[in-house]
């Protein structure tokens, strides 16, 4: 029979349902650090991130469903053949990136983290004035599923939200305004809020610069839960520290992303005291809905694959995203 190899930490209840959605094939269940070149090359269907190494052995391979929204090791050239069928998980992350980032904005509104650092040395310390969201302007670079959560949480705090995407047109109820990415640089200076939530592409790689950084509000907030090179982080230091209370300074930020990943242990940034920082767990599957929309996405797509019906989540090899 045609095989399926699946390397997520499925339940019995999660088999059962993608098996009957696939019931002319034969499923393997396997860790994916514990893989072999035989299964691998087994595999007519691959559901999971499996390590790009492992790809010239998937011989079989038709159809490769990622457990990601990032494609990036997968699109890029000479790993994965045309023939080969891509897809991610675009629709499974945005509850719970969105209210990570959601959270962390609250928290450098109402200085929440500089109480929780006065807490460990039992210091009783009045930071003063803080802000709300009602009446601002929050940016979002990234208007997809994660950006147009992120911007209906902000829009129900009563803030006023612009997005910003490839192609400009209409946006959902709760996003005010959609740019295209060339409009970046006219906005930034007008919004209390910027939020990235782009994909590793050649155009975004350090498009979070100095300049950009300079040009935002001296109390502006900035946050960045979608690639960590998007951002020249020497940029972010001098806009928090170097030039903090001047013009060029902005009033914080939150990155769940670093490059590299992990951030090495003597970087300045951990250091700075209006940044918060997080180790790259907003996503994954942490929240236990992201895996269950996961598995919902697999399940839906394997009954497409079986009625040869087109896909959902099929990824553009020229731009990483989906189609």
């Amino acid at each position: 029979m045609r095989n399926i190899l699946c390397v997520w930490p499925v339940t019995d209840a999660h088999k059962k349902q993608l098996e009957t959605a696939a019931p002319d094939f034969t499923f393997e269940y396997i860790e994916a650090n514990l893989l072999t070149k035989e299964q691998v090359s087994k595999a007519e269907i691959i559901l999971g991130n499996i390590p790009a190494k492992y790809i010239p052995e998937a011989r079989n391979l038709k159809w490769l469903q990622l457990n990601s929204a990032g494609t990036d090791e997968y699109v890029a050239s000479g790993i994965l053949p045309d023939s080969v069928l891509l897809t991610n998980a675009t629709g499974a992350y945005g509850q719970a990136v969105s209210e990570h980032m959601f959270a962390t904005l609250l928290m450098l509104q109402k200085k929440l983290h500089l109480y929780r650092d006065s807490q460990g040395t039992q210091s009783w310390i009045d930071y003063g004035q803080v802000s709300s969201l009602v009446g601002k302007k929050v940016l979002i670079c990234g208007l997809g599923d994660i950006g147009t959560a992120f911007a209906k949480l902000c829009k129900a705090l009563g803030a006023y939200t612009l997005g910003i995407r490839r192609r400009e047109g209409p946006g959902a109820p709760w996003v005010d305004e959609v740019f295209s990415s060339n409009a970046l640089d006219n906005l930034l200076p007008e919004v209390d809020v910027v939020a990235s939530v782009l994909p590793n592409t050649p155009d975004t790689v350090g498009i979070f610069n100095e300049k950009r950084f300079s040009a935002m509000k001296s109390t502006a907030f900035f946050i960045n839960a979608g690639r960590g090179n998007a951002v020249d982080q020497e940029a972010l230091y001098n806009a928090l520290v170097t030039y903090q209370g001047t013009d060029k300074g902005i009033g914080g930020a939150s990155i769940d992303v670093t490059s590299p990943e992990p951030l090495p242990q003597d970087h300045p940034l951990w250091k700075v005291k209006n940044l918060i920082i997080t180790p790259h767990v907003s996503g994954f599957y942490h929240l236990p809905e992201t895996f269950e929309r996961i598995v919902q996405i697999a399940t839906e797509n394997l009954k497409k694959y079986e009625n040869k019906q087109l896909l959902s989540n099929i990824v553009d090899f020229e731009t990483g995203y989906k189609k």
